[in-house]
């Protein structure tokens, strides 16, 4: 039987500030939030600090709310970082027939969950499908986006963009042992230290009874965009009719899902969209390079 490995979600966030040289004065004041979104279906939230949250962070497909732990410290700002319906400690996304992947069926949870523990944000961050997801949640609960950052995603990601990233979530369907999964983990992020590797394995995944290893997002399904990416012309649509302040955070990288023709589009349908660019970062800004992005965050969202 393999060594079972302890796990405290709550015990790395001096990691975080230590690799980026953020001070730490102890450990910050994070609770798990649960808010049921239907009967028998909720989803979790990391709420960061005690008072009304100023901020929405939602992940990218296959991650979870820790994603943002680093930039959450960097912040110092009261927020909640969603995880997305079949995602970290959420449940599934019930009877949906596009399951994760639906963003408006996403929005519509994520929406009630806003609502409860953060109505009066000013502003919401989406990473990739959780950008996705914050794209629909305009058109669902518009009171609710008041401003909204895009981290490297618009509705024209493609399946060849995105291959590196389906690539690394469509592996095995479990790992022997931890040290299996963070080998590939580490061959598919080569950039990212061991030890943000090791961590973000501990927040994505789950060490079963046999000693063997899963990911937290495969109970639902294998992954994001498994059989290709879904069709988000209307999402296209969505972007046209958003009226509040816009920004992309786009990675330069190769390993980033965004092309030259993704920024044109964008800002022949939001002339007025803000656009930083993120030379050092690929598709996860927030684990490449956290203390910018907050940096671009707190300009636009004061």
């Amino acid at each position: 039987m393999a060594e079972r490995i302890a796990y405290d979600e709550f015990s790395f966030f001096h990691e975080n500030a230590a690799e980026h040289g953020l001070p730490y004065a102890g450990p910050p004041e994070v609770s798990r939030e649960r808010v049921e979104v239907e009967p028998g279906r909720a989803l979790s939230a990391l709420r960061w600090g005690s008072g009304d949250p100023e901020l929405v962070l939602l992940h990218g497909g296959a991650q979870n709310a820790h994603t943002w732990d680093t930039v959450a410290l960097a912040l110092d700002r009261p927020l909640i970082a969603i995880d997305l319906p079949g995602h970290g400690h959420s449940d599934g996304p019930g009877d949906r027939p596009s399951g994760q992947l639906s963003a408006a069926g996403n929005a519509e949870d994520v929406a009630t969950v806003v609502r409860q523990l953060a109505p009066e944000a000013r502003g919401v961050v989406g990473m990739s499908l959780g950008g996705l997801t914050s794209i629909a949640l305009t058109e669902v609960a518009p009171s609710l986006v008041r401003r909204l950052v895009l981290v490297d995603i618009t509705p024209g990601v493609t399946a060849e963009r995105a291959n590196h990233i389906t690539s690394f979530v469509h592996g095995p369907p479990s790992f022997p042992s931890f040290e299996d999964l963070l080998a590939r983990t580490m061959e598919f992020n080569p950039t990212r230290s061991e030890s943000s590797l090791r961590r973000g394995i501990l927040h994505n995944a789950l060490q079963q009874e046999d000693g063997t290893w899963v990911w937290r997002h495969a109970r639902e399904r294998a992954g994001p965009w498994e059989g290709g990416v879904p069709d988000l012309g209307p999402l296209w649509e969505t972007i046209s009719r958003i009226t509040v302040p816009v920004m992309l955070c786009r990675g330069m990288r190769a390993d980033s899902v965004i092309g030259d023709d993704d920024e044109q589009e964008l800002r022949r349908r939001l002339p007025d969209v803000r656009v930083e660019r993120f030379d050092q970062a690929g598709h996860s800004i927030q684990g490449d390079m956290p203390v910018e992005l907050v940096a671009a965050i707190q300009a636009f969202v004061p």
